[in-house]
């Protein structure tokens, strides 16, 4: 009797007991305090919103800048002869109409001396003519004289005529009765070659050009696209250029033309990318790594990548209703394009979240068990 006595004592302590703890526990429930983002706190986040966009396909590419072939000019020697000056450098900002260089030219003096003499049979041959013709007039000269006295001065005036079209021709006003002529730039841009230097003597039939002047305001990239990457570009994608000299520093550009024939050596293919170049910081020759933005797939759900927090090989989000409603989501990752992370489950278009310090509010919030 008293064993069962004694056991019903034990029993309604041990229930005493467990609801003194229960109590105790939600008292301790109900003391949790919301995680409130004060007013130093808010100004070292950023609250951006989850959006709907489509799902960009990025491809990584290597190439080389170079000049837009539109706006480059070779310039070629218009006569033989000898460099008397060069007045510009490689790599000088030129305008058109400038003088590149000087040159005195056996060919050109010898024009102007078959000038000279043509100049000379014009006014003889038109002396005699108007001399036929005055003894015609006067019933002394024939007529045939005369008209033969015509034609020699025609030929003469002919023969002046092809002189001055020659000389017109090699320079016209560039060119000096010395034989002396000036070589100008056809355009405005930059020298980008020069194979020429003072006393070296050329020849107008050399394939290789004195100056090539070239405008860098637009460029173009080349870049090598193997054959497995060959149907993720196409005209009119968006691409991103970084170069080794600026890497901090993206350029903004198109795909212009996708080539149809791969190197036979390399097997890659030539993409060319069209950006423009206003600052004149790339240069041609420059290495540069290309981004092609596909943005033809799919759509879903897409968040700054800098708002994820990568943890035991999930991934989260601090959501943001109010300055004292904050959660931590957790994420499914579709992909990862540049700067965006694309969504598969977890959030949704229009919700909030924070990004930069999310991830000390996940710990305060982890800690506070909310």
């Amino acid at each position: 009797m008293n064993k069962i006595r004694l056991f019903n004592s034990l029993a309604a302590v041990m229930v005493f007991s467990l609801a003194c703890h229960s109590s105790k526990d939600e008292n301790v429930e109900s003391k949790k305090q919301p995680i409130c983002l004060s007013d130093t706190m808010i100004k070292m986040v950023r609250i951006d919103s989850a959006t709907y966009n489509q799902v960009s396909d990025e491809l990584k590419l290597s190439g080389e800048v170079n000049f837009d072939e539109n706006k480059v000019v070779k310039v070629f020697p218009i006569s033989s002869g000898q460099i008397v000056s060069v007045n510009v450098s490689l790599g000088d900002y030129v305008k058109a109409g400038q003088t590149l260089a000087t040159i005195r030219s056996a060919d050109i003096a010898g024009n102007y001396a078959d000038l000279s003499g043509a100049n000379s049979d014009i006014a003889v041959a038109k002396r005699q003519m108007e001399n036929q013709e005055h003894l015609f007039k006067n019933g002394i000269g024939s007529e045939r004289d005369y008209l033969e006295s015509k034609e020699l001065y025609q030929k003469a005036l002919s023969n002046s005529s092809k002189i001055k079209d020659q000389i017109s021709i090699n320079g016209g006003g560039h060119t000096a009765a010395n034989g002396t002529y000036t070589v100008a730039a056809p355009r405005s841009g930059y020298i980008v070659s020069k194979n020429i230097n003072q006393g070296n003597f050329i020849r107008s039939d050399n394939n290789t050009e004195m100056f090539t002047i070239g405008d860098i305001q637009d460029v173009w990239i080349w870049a090598n696209v193997y054959e497995t990457d060959i149907s993720k570009i196409k005209p009119g994608y968006e691409a991103k250029v970084t170069t080794l000299a600026y890497p901090d520093k993206v350029f903004n550009g198109k795909v212009d033309i996708v080539n149809n024939v791969l190197d036979p050596v390399t097997k890659v293919m030539k993409v060319k990318v069209a950006v423009q170049n206003l600052n004149g910081l790339l240069k041609p020759e420059m290495f540069a790594n290309i981004t092609i933005e596909n943005k033809e797939g799919i759509q879903a759900v897409s968040i700054p990548a800098a708002a994820l927090i990568n943890e035991d090989g999930k991934s989260y989000v601090v959501q943001y209703n109010n300055r004292c409603d904050l959660k931590i989501k957790e994420v499914s990752i579709l992909k990862i394009s540049s700067d965006k992370a694309f969504i598969k489950t977890g959030f949704n278009a229009g919700d909030k979240l924070i990004v930069g310090n999310q991830i000390l509010l996940f710990r305060q919030i982890q800690e506070a068990g909310n």
